[in-house]
């Protein structure tokens, strides 16, 4: 019975050690970015963009915080009485 405990308790304390050594392994910085400082431009460009005209996006999320009374929710410009 005694046998049994200790070899429990050394798979355990093994089990530990592996499972440890694995989570502090992930905090080392041996990763590279994954976007380059030369390959930032291409996802700043225009075209990457979700919303294709902004001034059509900007009336739409106007109409949707006037509709759903979260007036600067998404950082909408205007005042409470719906006159801007």
């Amino acid at each position: 019975m005694n046998a049994i405990k200790t070899h429990s308790l050394r798979l355990f304390l093994t089990m530990m050690v592996i499972m440890t050594s694995g989570l502090t392994s992930g905090c080392s910085s041996t990763f590279e970015p994954w976007v380059k400082p030369y390959e930032r431009d291409n996802l700043a460009d225009p075209i990457m963009s979700m919303n294709r005209n902004p001034v059509s996006m900007s009336y739409t999320h106007h109409a949707f915080q006037a509709r759903e009374g979260a007036r600067g929710a998404e950082g909408g410009a205007g005042g409470g009485c719906g006159c801007n």
